[in-house]
């Protein structure tokens, strides 16, 4: 179990490196959030998290937050971190879930459509409730300020719901419907080495196969 409890955690960490450096590739899409931007981190959250199971998938974010903090530390305050910690478990965890019990592609494919849409209702919450009241009381601002640079880039976002329909919801289904898109395209040849390598390691109770 110790040996097996390793592996995983070396194999995580791997995934966790790989996504942080993928957030290095990152851009912004300032007509849709003038504060997020997108990556492809999220991509080996997935596949690692197909492969090792869901203890491995929080593992991996963990390494990539935490990467994140020591080589570029945070230009929000951690606000940005913890939110981005919030919508990868709300996006990865479903879809690994409900691949669990319907191990095939078209599980697959359910499961992205299942993570993508709790991480879109997600992000709804925890921008209005708890990232962004987090982020005025650091800074001194209110939502009135939020709004003005969310119209700056997007005339139609004028208050609290056209920000939901014109920023959030947009940005965040656009951008996990990437990935989702990438993770089915690409899981089958991504998976074959690192499964390769568990199985020369000896192997893991939480390796799944594409049906």
């Amino acid at each position: 179990m110790e040996k097996q409890k390793l592996r995983r955690l070396t194999m995580a960490a791997l995934c966790g490196a790989v996504a942080f450096v993928l957030m290095y590739f990152s851009f912004s899409v300032p007509v849709l959030s003038p504060f997020a931007e997108f990556d492809l981190s999220a991509l080996p959250e997935l596949i690692g998290g197909f492969i090792l199971g869901p203890a491995g998938a929080i593992e991996i974010i963990v390494v990539k937050i935490v990467l994140k903090l020591l080589f570029k530390g945070s230009s929000s305050l951690l606000t940005g971190e913890v939110l981005n910690f919030i919508l990868s478990l709300a996006y990865v965890l479903p879809a690994l879930l409900y691949y669990r019990r319907h191990r095939t592609k078209k599980g697959a494919a359910i499961g992205l459509v299942l993570g993508t849409s709790i991480c879109v209702v997600v992000s709804i919450f925890a921008n209005i409730y708890v990232t962004f009241p987090i982020y005025i009381e650091l800074y001194g601002m209110d939502w009135e300020g939020i709004i003005s640079m969310c119209t700056a880039v997007n005339p139609w976002i004028t208050n609290i719901p056209t920000m939901i329909a014109f920023s959030i919801v947009p940005f965040n289904l656009l951008s996990r419907s990437i990935v989702s898109l990438i993770a089915l395209l690409t899981y089958k040849k991504l998976s074959v080495p690192i499964k390769k390598l568990i199985q020369e390691q000896g192997g893991t109770d939480n390796e799944i196969q594409h049906g």
